[in-house]
C-alpha cells in the first residue's frame, strides 16, 4: 500500500525480463573480471621471474668480480652470502628447477672448475610476450 491506496496492477516490482537482463549483465561483468584477474596473476609471476633472474645474474657477476672465478652452483651464492636463499621460480613454484649454464673457460683457466655463468628458468611454456620462459 502506498499512501493508503492499494497498488495498481502495472506498478508491482520488476518483471521477469528485467531480472534476466540484470542477471545476464552481472554474469558478463563477472566473466570479464575473472579473466582480468587471471591475467594479472600471470603478469605478476612473470615480473617476479624477471626480477629473480636479474638478481641471481647480478650476484653471479659480483661473485666473479670478487673471487676471480664463477660459483660452482647456486648454493655457493647462498653459502658465500651473495644471496639469502635461492629464490623460488614463480612459474614452477620451486627453487630446484633453475637451469644453470656453465662458464666457458679458456686455455689459461683449464685447471679451474668451470662454475656457472648464467641461470635460466626451468619452466615450460610461453610467456605473455610470446617468448619461452626458458629463454629468459
Amino acid at each position: 500500500m502506498r499512501n493508503g491506496k492499494h497498488p495498481r496492477h502495472g506498478e508491482r516490482g520488476f518483471t521477469l525480463m528485467e531480472m534476466m537482463i540484470v542477471a545476464a549483465l552481472i554474469g558478463i561483468l563477472a566473466t570479464i573480471a575473472v579473466g582480468q584477474y587471471r591475467r594479472s596473476i600471470i603478469k605478476a609471476r612473470e615480473s617476479t621471474l624477471r626480477s629473480s633472474l636479474y638478481t641471481m645474474r647480478t650476484q653471479i657477476n659480483n661473485y666473479f668480480a670478487d673471487k676471480g672465478k664463477y660459483p660452482s652452483d647456486l648454493e655457493a651464492l647462498v653459502s658465500e652470502h651473495y644471496l639469502r636463499a635461492i629464490p623460488v621460480d614463480p612459474i614452477t613454484q620451486s627453487s630446484d628447477t633453475w637451469v644453470t649454464e656453465a662458464a666457458e673457460l679458456g686455455e689459461e683457466d683449464a685447471s679451474q672448475e668451470p662454475g656457472i655463468a648464467d641461470v635460466r628458468s626451468g619452466a615450460e611454456g610461453t610467456a605473455t610476450d610470446g617468448t619461452s620462459y626458458s629463454e629468459w
